[in-house]
């Protein structure tokens, strides 16, 4: 059900004082500081009463707040109690004494969250900020790969529907799912949904037949090879550094491939003068301040769904406690299994 956004907001300004305030944001420099080289001080203080109301409540429900990477920086730095990729926050929240999580990221995540964590309250600041890969597959989709292949084992990505986990053996992260691949026992793999992921994954276990569902993200389908080179050509010296979810010859065209987490290491150990993150856009903006002497340089892809989360969005979620995600308990026990099936795995082989 659509947010009706009006009616939201006369609510909430019953209840929070969220006129724009430019002492309480001065007050609240510690908070900015984090986001200082990309967030304006005119924009601070339209944030700011938002990012102390939020905080304060979410003390008082016992609440905590998960910030995915492609978060917008006043939601990353401003009101996340713990930031990264999906699974990171998932199994984070699962060692934290919290009554209530609050996704700040797209249905799967909160759905994995909920998966791991079935006795907290999850809640969706929005339930329309979905994901254009994990809706892609269905358990139906997975089942005529099963026919297609009998026999092969079904990775499925962690960005996929909690149905899409329980119809799958085993789950992967972009930064394991070469490691999880290779220590399948078939000589064939299935992986779903993301084509792109599997062909880069391909590449990496030339030992395995890997196969794959057709689907890719929006975000990252968008760059090409070509993209890659016209950049270096204007802006020689910069680093390029790529997500896996983007075509393989994007990938090859690259200084680097890897994971949310990944690329952050990347960046934090070379430091490179300049660097383009040919991924979402909010990836270089919440490690931009991190990092001063790193320039980030554009162009950059922004995900639609992501953007859908707002402080405003999160207070109201937090306030009436609503946008709660259920999981089926039957579905939720065998996506946990294919979820804990990857987290033991990883750990046998060290990653």
């Amino acid at each position: 059900m659509s947010l009706d956004i009006p009616v939201l907001r006369s609510a909430l300004s019953q209840h929070y004082d969220l006129t724009p305030n430019p002492e309480l944001a001065e007050s609240m420099s510690d908070i900015y500081q984090r986001m200082s080289r990309v967030v304006s001080p005119v924009d601070w203080v339209l944030y700011a009463p938002y990012v102390k109301a939020i905080n304060e409540l979410k003390a008082k429900r016992n609440a905590v707040i998960l910030g995915h990477n492609y978060m917008t920086p006043e939601i990353f730095h401003g009101i996340s109690d713990f930031v990264g990729d999906s699974l990171q926050l998932a199994i984070k929240a699962t060692e934290v004494e919290a009554d209530v999580i609050v996704q700040c990221g797209v249905h799967f995540m909160a759905e994995t969250s909920k998966i791991l964590s079935p006795s907290k309250t999850v809640l969706m600041p929005d339930m329309e900020a979905g994901c254009s890969l994990a809706e892609l597959i269905t358990a139906e989709g997975v089942e005529e790969m099963r026919r297609r292949y009998p026999g092969a084992p079904v990775v499925s990505y962690v960005n996929t529907t909690a149905e899409v986990k329980a119809a799958s053996d085993i789950c992967c992260t972009s930064s394991n799912a070469a490691q999880i691949v290779g220590a399948m026992e078939s000589d064939t793999v299935i992986m779903t949904p993301d084509q792109y992921l599997a062909q880069n994954v391909a590449r990496d276990v030339p030992h395995k037949n890997v196969v794959w569902w057709e689907g890719s993200c929006i975000v990252h389908e968008q760059y090409s090879a070509q993209d890659l080179r016209d950049f270096r050509e204007w802006n020689p010296g910069t680093r390029l550094i790529a997500h896996p979810e983007c075509p393989p010859d994007v990938v090859a065209e690259a200084d680097f491939s890897g994971s949310t987490s990944g690329i952050l290491k990347y960046v934090t150990d070379e430091k490179p003068e300049k660097a383009l993150l040919i991924t979402e856009c909010s990836m270089a903006s919440n490690i931009a301040d991190e990092l001063p002497e790193v320039e980030f340089v554009g162009p950059c892809n922004m995900c639609p769904y992501m953007k859908k989360i707002t402080l405003e969005k999160v207070l109201w979620s937090l306030h009436s406690m609503e946008g709660q995600v259920e999981v089926e308990a039957e579905m939720a026990a065998k996506a946990r299994h294919a979820v804990q099936a990857m987290i033991d795995l990883s750990r046998k082989l060290g990653i």
